[in-house]
Order: C-alpha cells, then structure tokens, then sequence
C-alpha cells in the first residue's frame, strides 16, 4: 500500500512541474549536415508564465534534451539544431513539453553580443566570430574622406582565430570585408553609385539596430542600413532602408554558421534602377591580403575553378586559403538561397591575375551580374545567403550538403496533444 501511494504522489508530481504539450516528426530526403529547424507555435499554448519549453528527441535509448529557443513574431516558432550528419530519407521524432522547472543543459557553449566602442562583437564561448561596424571608420591619414563608411562586417574570424577579412586596402579604400553595396544604379535619369565612394554620389551607413538577439541556438541583430543617395535636389535623401539581418547558429565542432540576409525597401515615389554590373549588391568579400593566386582556390557548386567562375552561376561557392592555423588552411563555403533573384546566382570573382597581378581575392554573390533590377516603390525584396566557415579544406559532398541544409526545409509531422 504504501508503495501505491508513492507512486500516486510521483505521477501527481511530475503532471505539475512538466505537460506534454505535442509530439512530430522530421523527415528529411536530402544529405544534411546540422540543418536549422523550426516548427510553427501558434496553435499551442507557449506565450505563458506557466513554465518555459523543452524539446526533447525520442531515441532507442531514451529522450535526450535539444537544445531550443523561441523566435516571437507575427508566426512564432520554436528552432532547434538536428545535430549531426543526417542521411537521406529519414525520420526523427520528438516531445515538446512545459516545464515548471529549467531544463539545463551544462554542455551548451553560449553565443553572446558584446557592444565595444563602434563594434558589435559575436563570441561564441571565449572565441570571436565577428564584428559588425556600427561606428563610422574613417580612412588613413591623407585619403579623401569620402572614403569613411560604416554597417560592415569586419573581422569575420575562422574557427580558430584566423582573420579572414580585410578592410581599407590600398588598392581599393572601398572595400570594406563583408558588406553588399550597389554600384551602378539609377534614379530617374540620374547615375547613382553606392559602391565607389570616392564618386561622392552616394554611400551606406549604419541607421540603427533594430533588434538584438542571445539564445541556444542563435545569436545575432537586425540593422538599419541605410543607402543615402548625395545627389538629390536639397538634402542628401535615403534612396534604400536595408534590414540586414545576420545570425550565429550555435552548432557543435570547429566551425560557424552564418545567416547574412538582407531586405531591400525603397521609399522613393520613382523606386530605382540597379543596372546591370559585374559589382553590386549580395553579399561581396574582401579577403584577408594573405591570400593571393599562389595560395587560394575556388571551387563552385558547377565544379569551376578560380579561372573559371568570374561571371557564371552558383548555388555555393568555396573560398579558401593559407592561414597561421593548426591545419594551415581556412575557408569559407558561401551559399545562395533558392529565393533569391537570378538562383543559381551570379559571381564576381577575381581571376589570378587580378589587382595589379599579385592575385588578391574577391568574392560576391552578384543577382544584377546580367540583368538590371528595378525596384518599386514601398516594396520590399529579399536576398539570403549563408557562410559556413572553416578549418582545413572542404570537398565538394560536404558543400553539397550544407546548401541541402540551408536550402530545403524538412516535413514536419505535427500531433498536438
């Protein structure tokens, strides 16, 4: 009898400090490698002080804790990490529950924003992954200072803490590590360049951060962006507002995972013009002066080399060269989503004998590489990509399936209790 009874109080126990509040499944029919994953939360009851959320995989040998954070918004969702190498055609199920009680897992590395003097720094334990400029960065002594800009990242550091970017150079003062201005574009009649700044027809800076963001599975902020046009009749005017919005995954081993996308909105009664170029827009990358034709390689998801992939298309593209790391090597897998404009998407990549023959590399998923872009008035458009960044070398299967991981999203079978 009294065996009964502790038994009544345990099962009593446990509906007070956890509810099951419903069980799915994720099948997936592509390779993937650490896919982000999320389910809509709308139809359940989580916007509560009741307890907070915990997910858990149902295994042979046991439930084991994910790791999940809640993204707010006008459609809610719950994202999590399916961890590992996941094989084609498979299923993995899980519980989601309320729990009064934290759910902790020790293991988490927590990734954080740390707000230095004009930088917005991203670490992931005690190791940096980037700085986004948010301060205005003058050029050297004696360099016309229409040169000056901000809202770009720079550094963007790999794994183990080699510098990957590069600012300032030289040999082009407008090049700025990973940023993504527009060059040739046109308002009315009127030439406008946000990319050549010593032009003086327009830039882009930093207008402010929307929102900022520290979790389990990411971290990261949303930034104003703004593209001021220096040519308009009276005042400079902002001929674009760019949401960029950049995300850390926190996923497990040596390597980051990171979502640059950026939404275009012109506040213009004409809208503009982006004409057609070989420079502008996406996602453009000046690398680290360590590289040169010597020591870095391309390879593109068509199977081109660097001498090869100046002007064609790409669903991915592997940038990698030389660094003072335990390998020797570092890299980074660049992906294009397939929403965006011109999917497989156009490069711009500098040939061997690029910037004076020494070979420097430059990177840039470029969607007006062939057509000219118009965008209307009041709209907005939207162009995603990922950067997966590395140690060593990466061969042409695992670049394969981190564009699966980036580009398709599993089915979800959802039970609600």
């Amino acid at each position: 009898m009294k065996y009964k009874i502790l038994v009544l109080v345990l099962l009593i126990s446990t509906s007070l400090i956890a509810q099951d509040l419903a069980r799915f499944s994720i099948h997936y029919e592509q390779e993937l490698i650490n896919p982000s994953v999320s389910i809509k939360l709308d139809a359940l009851d989580y916007n509560t002080d009741k307890g907070r959320l915990a997910l858990y995989e149902l295994t042979d040998d046991g439930e084991l804790f994910v790791p999940s954070q809640i993204e707010p918004g006008h459609t809610a969702r719950l994202w999590f990490i399916l961890q590992g190498n996941a094989g084609s055609d498979n299923e993995r199920n899980f519980v989601l529950r309320r729990e009064v009680q934290n759910t902790e897992d020790s293991n988490t590395i927590m990734i954080s924003l740390q707000k230095k003097h004009n930088d917005l720094s991203i670490i992931r334990g005690e190791q940096p992954v980037l700085n986004y400029r948010f301060g205005i960065k003058y050029p050297p002594a004696g360099i016309n200072v229409l040169y000056k800009r901000s809202g770009y990242i720079h550094p963007l550091w790999s794994p183990e803490g080699e510098e990957l970017t590069n600012i300032q150079p030289d040999d082009h003062y407008h090049h700025y590590g990973i940023w993504g201005p527009w060059t040739k574009t046109h308002i009315k009649d009127r030439e406008v360049d946000f990319w050549n700044l010593a032009k003086g027809q327009g830039t882009v800076k930093f207008g402010g951060f929307l929102s900022k963001v520290e979790g389990e599975v990411f971290s990261g902020f949303k930034a104003l962006q703004q593209h001021i046009d220096f040519g308009a009749v009276g005042e400079d005017r902002i001929a674009m507002n760019e949401i960029l919005d950049v995300r850390v995954w926190n996923v497990p081993g040596n390597i980051w995972i990171i979502d640059y996308t950026t939404s275009l909105n012109s506040p213009l009664d004409e809208g503009i013009m982006l004409d057609a170029y070989r420079y502008g827009g996406g996602i453009g990358f000046r690398a680290t002066e360590k590289w040169h034709k010597d020591n870095c390689t391309v390879l593109t998801s068509d199977g081109k080399t660097r001498a090869e992939a100046d002007g064609s298309f790409a669903r991915w593209c592997i940038v990698e060269g030389v660094s003072d790391t335990e390998q020797g090597r570092s890299g980074i897998l660049f992906l294009s989503h397939p929403s965006n404009r011109m999917h497989p998407e156009p490069m711009r990549v500098w040939p061997h004998d690029a910037n004076r023959g020494r070979g420097d590399m430059f990177f840039e998923f470029v969607p007006i590489r062939h057509n000219d872009w118009k965008l209307e008035p009041r709209r907005d458009y939207t162009l995603k990509y990922r950067m997966v960044v590395f140690e060593g070398e990466m061969n042409e299967e695992t670049a394969e399936k981190y564009w699966n991981s980036f580009a398709y999203v599993p089915k979800v079978n959802f039970i609600k209790f």
